[in-house]
């Protein structure tokens, strides 16, 4: 197990410790931690909204935007462990296998410098 493994499951722990502590698990059905999700993705979507693209990352340097930037980061990540792990779905295990899936459909001898696009 890695580090970051480790990580990703001391973070689920405590999410889900804050959500008991607080007897919020009754809240936490599958389809309203999408909901919550959705909304917070929405929020962060919102920061960039008329940022142009090419100037995003230095738009972002700025001190107060990556921190919002950050603080709703960190909700959507948060949603997310919540909703695996009520889904029991290992986060860390799941990333991997998707992206070892990836770099097969993905060869980088064949797709360097192209965007992919649906099969």
């Amino acid at each position: 197990m890695s580090d970051e493994a480790d990580s990703l499951r001391a973070l689920t722990t405590d999410i889900r410790d804050f959500a008991r502590e607080r007897e919020w698990e009754q809240f936490h059905d599958p389809k309203s931690l999408i909901l919550a999700l959705t909304g917070e993705v929405g929020e962060l979507a919102e920061l960039f909204q008329w940022v142009p693209a090419d100037d995003a990352v230095a738009q972002f340097r700025d001190p107060a935007r990556k921190q919002r930037a950050g603080e709703e980061i960190s909700d959507v990540l948060i949603y997310l462990l919540r909703l695996a792990d009520v889904l029991g779905i290992d986060v860390a295990a799941a990333a991997r296998a998707k992206l070892a899936d990836s770099r097969r459909r993905f060869a980088a001898h064949e797709v360097s410098g192209v965007a992919p696009t649906k099969e």
